[in-house]
């Protein structure tokens, strides 16, 4: 991770349908997490995020609402989606809209090219469509309704009715790919991860592709077919094209050749789009597929995937306005094993932030300054004698280092946290066990307290370094505090156990206050 290389992540594209919830914050604080640790182990990390602005969902939505689709994805675009990257602090390269010109022209440009290369054909469609998905169905997707829905098909995810369509469109031969869509799960294991999302691509793969219907005649809003613009490009098609035009694919080659192949983080429902459609349509325009697909799992809320539609949506803001957006990354990255679904309940958020944040990392950072501050009148002390139990801590710091990297190499992103966690627990044992308020009043016991507080500086500077792309607020709060060398961001992650540091430290406010309120 330190050879200068290029590290392109992606979250989804999110439908500007309705405004997000925490869900959609969830994929985007991973992506970013994953970007500034690699930013940080000195690659050149490219965190791209965006919204799907086209499809028969949005066209419905902006009518209901007395709007065009532009306008309301004008709208939702500026007041709720791009807010919502300050909102939980995501540090994002670019935000590409599928309304972006760069991505209309260039994405015609990619279906010009399958078309003359004969993999386009016209064909009739006939079969279940879900709007809400905006995706063709087949019936072992589909549940039998209940409530005012007994009766009919609905949508296993949705749970609303699927719509019968039957039009005359172009398709995707995508039948054609499967049998290299299985030599590339079976060559490259990583590819679709975790295991077991990698397992459902293949299991789904062996069951036998259809072609896919690329385009949609029965509406206007979207992308215009090249060659008929009777149609528009069917949404999905569409919006996959995104990852490719927002790092350069047919106007900027230099820069397309730099960042491809892309690492996309994606949200278990649509998976099979990212690791059977997509990488189809590059095997197809002779464009190397993804470097690797990873599906995380559902947040649920009283046993509910989160969704608008259930009533189960909480607004990012709801938990950022009380706990900052540091407490809402660290909770969410660290609470729930990232690849499996995940419940979210405030008892348990407000619970961590208070044991764990508050009391565990933040009042040892306050203890440690203070007592440098007390002691040693704000120096950091320098001493040459060192014991068994200051080694030790030395060693946690370097193994939480390894850890933690090795972690993040196979976007374990709970594991990273808990190895660093490693080394919060054992500096709050060693001062406890070390006492230093004791070994100030003896002055016999000077040379064992500048030793103490020397190696718990030392500590806590590996966690800053360590936990800045979780907590990027509180630790640059905390680097300044032990006066660190230049800006943290750009002290290597992965030597995080030998960074540099000044001579002093400063006062330090508590980096995650004590909360009144009660939540919920």
């Amino acid at each position: 991770m330190s050879d200068g290389s290029s590290f392109y992540i992606t979250t989804p594209i999110f439908y500007v349908n309705d405004v997000p919830h925490i869900g959609h914050a969830y994929t985007e604080v991973a992506a970013d997490v994953l970007a500034r640790w690699h930013r940080q182990a000195g690659e050149k990390a490219w965190l791209l995020t965006g919204t799907d602005e086209h499809g028969q969902k949005i066209l419905r939505t902006a009518t209901a609402n007395g709007v065009t689709p532009k306008e309301w994805a004008d709208r939702l675009v500026e007041t709720a989606w791009k807010p919502l990257l300050q909102t939980v602090d995501i540090k994002n390269d670019d935000f590409i809209r599928t309304t972006d010109e760069r991505h209309e022209v260039n994405a015609q440009k990619f279906l010009q090219h399958l078309y003359d290369a004969g993999h386009i054909y016209t064909g009739e469609y006939e079969g279940y469509y879900c709007v809400g998905c905006e995706e063709y169905k087949q019936p072992s997707d589909l549940i039998d309704g209940t409530g005012e829905f007994a009766g009919q098909q609905v949508c296993a995810i949705h749970s609303i009715p699927v719509e019968l369509l039957h039009e005359k469109n172009y398709f995707f031969r995508m039948s054609t790919f499967a049998d290299q869509l299985l030599a590339l799960y079976e060559d490259n294991p990583d590819f679709v991860q975790p295991a077991a999302a990698r397992n459902e691509v293949i299991s789904f793969v062996k069951q036998g592709l259809s072609d896919l219907s690329i385009s949609r005649s029965s509406f206007d809003w979207g992308i215009k077919v090249p060659w008929d613009d009777s149609h528009v490009v069917y949404v999905w098609f569409d919006a996959l094209l995104n990852y490719i035009t927002a790092a350069g694919y047919g106007h900027d080659d230099e820069k397309f050749s730099r960042l491809w192949p892309a690492t996309h983080i994606v949200g278990k429902d649509i998976l099979r789009f990212h690791a059977v459609i997509w990488p189809a349509m590059l095997l197809a325009a002779g464009i190397e597929v993804p470097r690797r697909v990873f599906g995380h799992g559902w947040l649920l809320v009283g046993g509910e995937k989160m969704s608008k539609s259930k009533l189960t949506g909480i607004a990012p803001s709801q938990i950022t306005d009380t706990f900052g957006s540091d407490a809402f990354r660290y909770y969410f990255m660290r609470a729930i094993s990232f690849g499996q679904d995940g419940s979210f309940s405030w008892e348990d958020l407000s619970a961590r932030y208070q044991s764990e944040l508050a009391n565990g990392f933040g009042n040892l950072a306050s203890r440690v300054i203070a007592m440098v501050v007390r002691y040693c009148d704000g120096e950091i002390p320098t001493p040459t004698v060192f014991t068994e139990d200051d080694e030790l801590i030395r060693a946690t710091e370097k193994r939480a280092t390894d850890a933690a990297g090795e972690a993040i190499s196979r976007l374990a992103i709970h594991e990273a946290i808990a190895a660093i966690w490693e080394l919060v627990d054992e500096l709050n044992g060693y001062i406890t066990s070390q006492e230093p308020w004791a070994l100030a009043k003896d002055h016999a016991g000077r040379t064992r307290l500048e030793a103490v507080l020397y190696t718990a500086v030392r500590g806590l500077g590996t966690l800053a370094v360590l936990l800045s792309p979780v907590v990027p607020q509180a630790t640059a709060k905390l680097w300044q505090a032990l006066g660190g060398s230049g800006e943290l961001t750009d002290v290597r992650i992965d030597q995080a156990w030998q960074w540099t540091g000044g001579t002093h430290v400063s006062p330090l406010e508590a980096l995650f206050p004590r909360i009144e309120v009660t939540v919920g």
